[in-house]
């Protein structure tokens, strides 16, 4: 009897169960993805004003609203 699936086993149990959680749950996908795209906008923001001495919380939000 084995007690401990091989790690093989256990790669498509984990792909499976997110798949399909991803399927039934596109929602928060996209969710994930649309912040992790502001996370890197932001950074960008941040640094692209870096040689400046401040950076106003209005000039990110633009920025990030794509009004820049």
């Amino acid at each position: 009897m084995q007690t401990i699936p091989d790690e093989k086993r256990m790669k498509e149990l984990l792909k499976d169960a997110l798949n399909e959680f991803f399927e039934e749950r596109q929602d928060l996908l996209r969710e994930v993805v649309a912040d992790a795209i502001e996370d890197v906008a932001l950074i960008h923001a941040i640094k692209e004003d870096e040689a400046n001495a401040t950076v106003s919380r209005t000039e990110i939000f633009s920025i990030l609203e794509g009004e820049a």
